[in-house]
């Protein structure tokens, strides 16, 4: 496999980082600003804030009300579109080759010259409500933000991204443009765009559009504490829904790899572990995979299932018995499958502009630099039978964090399930 190292760099005076990333084979392009910060850089009485802001963005600047935003992109068939995570807000656009010029306009108007409208804030703080209900109102969602909360108590890292109703309803424009004035800034922002871009063009362009993006350089977040713990709460659902999750590594960790091929194998598809044995062999779920969150200084590692009240009994022996057998029994086969998944989306997602732009963008923001594809292969094809069972002794260390919602009454307390995991 021969490595395309196509990307171009450029940092502007600001500290802004432009980053090409160009497809000789399209006809579009995406572009996008990524923050690195997120709901983590939140004070705790602002949670949901980050959120927030990435809404107002949209809502109005000094020279665009919020219909002329929609109205301009959409004319040229563009889409405009941004996401808040835990450590990064994302603001992105797709728009034919010749109309990369309009959005990086856009992009730089609302995150430079958004003017937060009292009338347009109280709107959309209502919008949000009702997200913050609707999420609420699902429960293999919101058992998300239960688990997050349970293993990183009382730190930023674990409040909802979304934030909370009371604190939502009450967030001000200063609260707002406070946060965008505080963190968004030159160096902690990198502008991307795969496709069908020219690089000295645009940053020709980014240096003449962003010229009034202040230098500024936020304070780092507080660092994670994984705690671990357990959350339950009986609510009237056909389904109980589950997860049990350990402490797992960052992005930097030398197991980074390891623990991905991990999750892959363990419940990262049909032919993983715990889809054969619990939902094929069983019929205990519908739904049940692994999952890892990864943040730059921490992470965890997690299993969701949604199973029924009389079912969770069979379930949870079976499903800490499964990972306490892969410490002891992973295969090269099994390895080696896990490994040719990664690889095979890692390869699929070259194919897309949008999946192109964000995977430089997180590269940038984790670390520094763009990842050459023979790089991550060869740290992925590295990782061996003994690094997964290695990885799985390693997750199994500390406290397990429990957190269920539905039907609880027949789980098995906390201590019963950290002595089946032990």
């Amino acid at each position: 496999m021969t490595a395309r190292i196509t990307t171009r760099i450029t940092t502007l005076d600001n500290g802004l980082r432009v980053v090409t990333d160009p497809m000789a084979s399209v006809e579009s392009a995406t572009l996008g600003v990524w923050v690195g910060v997120g709901t983590r850089d939140e004070a705790p009485e602002v949670n949901g804030v980050a959120h927030l802001l990435e809404h107002m963005a949209f809502k109005g600047t000094r020279r665009r009300s919020a219909l002329a935003i929609a109205q301009e992109i959409e004319a040229v068939g563009g889409y405009l579109n941004a996401y808040t995570s835990r450590e990064n807000t994302a603001y992105y656009a797709r728009v034919l080759k010749e109309d990369t010029g309009l959005a990086l306009d856009i992009l730089a108007d609302i995150l430079q010259h958004s003017v937060f409208d009292a009338e347009e804030l109280s709107r959309e703080r209502a919008v949000v409500l009702q997200e913050i209900g609707q999420a609420n109102d699902t429960p293999d969602d919101i058992i998300f933000d239960h688990f997050q909360e349970t293993a990183f108590p009382d730190q930023p890292l674990g409040r909802p991204v979304l934030g909370s109703a009371e604190i939502v309803r009450n967030l001000s424009r200063d609260a707002v443009a406070g946060y965008l004035g505080a963190h968004y800034g030159g160096p902690r922002m990198v502008l991307t765009a795969a496709g069908a871009v020219d690089h000295d063009r645009l940053v020709a362009q980014a240096a003449e559009a962003f010229r009034d993006l202040p230098a500024v350089a936020p304070v780092g977040p507080q660092a994670a504490r994984y705690a671990g713990g357990d959350f339950r709460r009986n609510r009237d659902l056909e389904q109980l829904h589950l997860i049990v999750g350990f402490d797992g590594v960052g992005y930097h960790d030398p197991d980074f790899y390891a623990e991905s091929v991990l999750s892959t194998l363990l419940g990262g598809g049909m032919s993983s572990r715990l889809f054969q044995e619990i939902r094929e062999k069983r019929g205990l779920v519908y739904s049940i995979y692994s999952f890892s969150s990864f943040y730059v200084d921490g992470g965890i590692f997690g299993i969701y299932a949604g199973t029924g009240e009389e079912d969770v009994t069979e379930l949870l022996p079976v499903l800490c018995d499964e990972i306490v057998k892969v410490a002891e029994d992973a295969t090269e086969e099994e390895v080696s499958r896990a490994r040719a998944q990664m690889k095979a989306s890692l390869l699929m997602g070259l194919e897309s502009t949008m999946a192109r732009a964000e995977q430089v963008a997180q590269q940038m923001l984790i670390y520094g630099q763009p990842q050459g594809l023979d790089e991550i292969v060869a740290k992925i094809d590295a990782v061996d039978v003994e690094a997964v069972r290695r990885v799985a002794r390693r997750l199994r260390n500390g406290p397990p964090t429990i957190a269920a919602l539905g039907p609880t009454g027949r789980l098995e307390s906390h201590d019963s399930i950290r002595s089946r995991l032990a």
